[in-house]
């Protein structure tokens, strides 16, 4: 790699051209040697049908002129025989002879066979006209007429099947051949898109150095020395003119570098004593947010769950745990993405330490496809929804109200309701929230201060859909239902 960056730049665009059209040429030849593939293949389709015309033909000729010479007997028609019956038994020696379980193989073994008996009753008669026995040579002419007969409806036969075979496999190879000049037509498209692509990516790694050299340049004729040294990546000419430029700026920079600091020697002094006081401010500012920072809460609570424990007090040890783990969520996750399990897990916590505060009245169920409890959702999105449910909707009712948290897959979304049995909502109140316009001071009911506003808002950003709520109530007394979607 370094090798190549030093390459100068007449190199890499003359190796760059030189790829590009290798590349084009390799990919032309490769598609020249699939079509001369192809097309032999369609030559070769009818090469059987051919064939067997062209030894119909030699039937043809042959019969003809054994007809010829049993009727005129002349020297010219007995050459005519001879030629070709020699024909027609080269072309006999060709058919298949082989057993196969193949229907045109078989038919082309019994073409053959009664060729050879047809050839040998024609020479008997010819041999019988010759030696003027016209009894013998009318028996074998006319046996000879006969498989003559059967060997032209056996040809016609397997021709007509061979046609219908043939014709079948050249429209799969017509098929197969449109496809290879689609795939061509795709990989030339392809070819010359990456040749385009590595064009771009190599003129625009060659200009990009240029043009964060023209850009500090720019810099510095401004005024401005306290840029960043450009990296000298190559040792080609872009690589000698940034080492250059860089050498010249490091040698103007500490220039003025040595007059500004003649300049400011004694404002340093000064700023030396006010630093020292904004330090002194600093450590008091951070030793009060110390005294309030989350860890220490975190440690304090610790603290007292080990107590608890050492103590034999276990449920105040679980529930010192359960108030921890919450603040520790609270602070960590509201801005992170989460797991709906590790939601679920907070709302349980949360849930808890209600309980012990009430004394139980809060009866909480669950009904959870645990499939989807790895989907992700933003953090603290369950825990306010749950609140409100408490705060507003059950608190009055004493050991009375439930909550019922489902988590479920409806029509490929990710649904989580949370619903209670408590005052209800009217339809005004549900329109307020949905459209962001209802405000209630959630830190006056004991709540952490995340209004349902801010919940449809994070959730909107983390689908990038607008509805990713629903409200549902049928009226006073009767309880509400809300349904958060997810994506999968």
């Amino acid at each position: 790699m370094n090798k190549i960056r030093n390459l100068s730049l007449q190199v890499k665009i003359s190796s760059i051209y030189i790829f590009t059209n290798l590349l084009v040429v390799m990919v032309n030849i490769f598609l020249i040697i699939g079509i001369n593939s192809m097309s032999g293949r369609l030559d070769t389709v009818y090469q059987g049908n051919r064939h067997l015309n062209n030894f119909s033909d030699a039937v043809d000729a042959l019969q003809s002129s054994m007809t010829d010479y049993l009727n005129v007997k002349t020297s010219d028609s007995l050459e005519n025989y001879y030629r070709s019956e020699a024909l027609c038994r080269n072309m006999v020696a060709d058919l298949n002879e082989k057993v196969t379980g193949r229907t045109f193989d078989r038919m082309e073994r019994n073409i053959r066979h009664m060729s050879e008996y047809y050839l040998k009753e024609v020479a008997s008669a010819v041999e019988a006209k010759r030696g003027r026995n016209v009894e013998k040579y009318r028996f074998h002419y006319e046996n000879a007429t006969k498989m003559y007969d059967y060997i032209g409806t056996y040809i016609s036969n397997l021709n007509m099947e061979q046609f219908r075979s043939n014709s079948e496999r050249y429209s799969e190879l017509q098929q197969r051949f449109r496809l290879f000049e689609a795939v061509s037509v795709v990989a030339i498209v392809l070819v010359m898109c990456s040749n385009v692509c590595m064009i771009i990516s190599f003129v625009g790694a060659v200009i990009r150095p240029m043009k964060k050299l023209a850009g500090q340049a720019d810099e510095v004729a401004k005024g401005n020395f306290d840029i960043a040294l450009l990296p000298v990546e190559s040792q080609d000419e872009v690589g000698v003119v940034t080492g250059a430029f860089n050498s010249m700026v490091v040698s103007i920079g500490r220039y003025i570098e040595r007059i500004r600091e003649s300049m400011e020697a004694e404002r340093a002094l000064k700023e030396r004593e006010l630093l020292m006081e904004g330090h002194l401010k600093d450590a008091r500012l951070k030793y009060l947010q110390a005294q309030i920072n989350p860890h220490f809460l975190f440690n304090t609570l610790n603290a007292g769950a080990q107590l608890a424990m050492m103590e034999g007090a276990d449920r105040t040890y679980e529930y010192i745990q359960k108030v921890a783990q919450f603040y520790r969520y609270n602070m960590k996750k509201s801005e992170e993405t989460v797991t709906v399990a590790e939601e679920v897990e907070m709302v349980d916590s949360y849930i808890y330490i209600l309980n012990v505060r009430f004394a139980g009245d809060i009866h909480y169920e669950k009904h959870i496809d645990e499939s989807l409890l790895s989907v992700e959702m933003p953090g603290m999105i369950l825990q306010p929804i749950v609140e409100n449910c408490v705060n507003h909707g059950i608190r009055e009712m004493g050991d009375r109200g439930v909550i019922l948290l489902s988590l479920y897959e409806k029509e490929g979304v990710v649904c989580i309701s949370v619903r209670d049995n408590g005052v209800g909502m009217s339809e005004e109140t549900i329109e307020k929230i949905l459209s962001g316009t209802y405000r209630e001071a959630d830190m006056a009911s004991g709540g952490n201060g995340v209004g349902m506003d801010n919940v449809i808002s994070r959730m909107k950003l983390f689908t990038g859909n607008e509805q990713v709520m629903d409200v549902k109530s049928e009226g006073r007394g009767k309880g509400t239902e809300v349904c958060l979607y997810l994506q999968k």
